[in-house]
């Protein structure tokens, strides 16, 4: 029995060899195209090359497409950063222009001045300003070291602002004429007059209406010609305030209490907020 099996073993062995050598017998016989064994073969592995083919080549798709994706966000983070900094470029020359037609008119006035009043005027940066309407302070980033003192006049190019209530080497802070009680100076009031007729009108300006924005100017002779339109200026008398500076435009003119005197509303010249750059008043001879 186990020979038998044996021997039909060797047999179905031998009959395999001989069916392959009858096939590549075949095959070695023909000529001028594949046998169908060959293109039975080809297909199946043609089919199956494409099976694998198709994904692979999807998932290498995917990866080209996240390189190109990759690419394409450097690009545009390079395209941002070049953006940010042309609009930085174009804010730092926009603020350049407008400092210069600043420091212009700046230079405009101060030669104005030169060529009335013997005054220096010490150009100063605003570091700082106090949020409260009505106690206005503004730092300064001139001190003692630069020969900035107590009292002295504070204006801009359109007029005057405040004077000089507290003084340290490198710093002054400045109180505004709109805060003419505040706790910083305690100053009521300084003496004006209007701008071409200083030796016939006098007044006091002595309040700041902060909901109107403007100020009143007191005292005034019923005589006096003072009117509406009129350019009010510090007359120098009192000594707060040298003579000359601009405070500002009277807008109405009253009766005053008890109908002796009368009482000007006066539109400030300046502006008393979001300040850059001013003028620290320096008279000659005062020490």
């Amino acid at each position: 029995m186990f020979k038998f099996m044996g021997n039909k073993r060797l047999f179905l062995l031998l009959a395999a060899i001989m069916f392959f050598i009858a096939i590549m017998g075949f095959s070695l016989s023909v000529r001028g195209g594949a046998t169908w064994p060959e293109k039975f073969v080809a297909d199946t592995v043609a089919f199956g090359q494409g099976l694998v083919y198709k994904p692979v080549r999807s998932v290498a798709g995917f990866f080209e497409d996240v390189r190109r994706l990759k690419t394409v966000y450097e690009e545009n983070q390079a395209l941002r950063l070049t953006l940010s900094q042309y609009a930085r470029d174009t804010a730092r020359l926009n603020d350049l222009e407008a400092q210069n037609e600043r420091l212009k008119e700046e230079l405009g006035f101060t030669e104005r001045q030169k060529r009335s009043h013997e005054y220096t005027y010490r150009i100063a940066e605003v570091i700082s300003e106090s949020p409260d309407r009505y106690n206005r302070v503004v730092r300064i980033n001139l001190g003692e070291r630069d020969g900035i003192r107590m009292d002295m006049a504070v204006m801009t190019v359109d007029g005057l602002i405040g004077r000089i209530v507290r003084v340290t080497p490198f710093t002054s802070n400045v109180q505004l004429i709109t805060d003419l009680n505040g706790e910083e100076g305690g100053v009521r009031g300084f003496a004006a007059t209007v701008q071409g007729r200083e030796s016939e009108s006098f007044g006091i300006v002595e309040n700041y209406n902060a909901e109107e924005g403007t100020l009143l100017m007191t005292k005034i002779d019923q005589n006096d010609e003072l009117k509406e339109g009129d350019v009010i200026v510090t007359s120098g008398l009192g000594e707060l305030f040298p003579e000359g500076i601009v405070i500002g435009t009277v807008i109405d003119r009253k009766v005053g209490d008890f109908g002796l005197t009368h009482t000007a509303t006066i539109e400030p010249a300046a502006q008393f907020s979001h300040l850059r750059e001013v003028f620290v008043v320096e008279v000659p001879g005062l020490e």
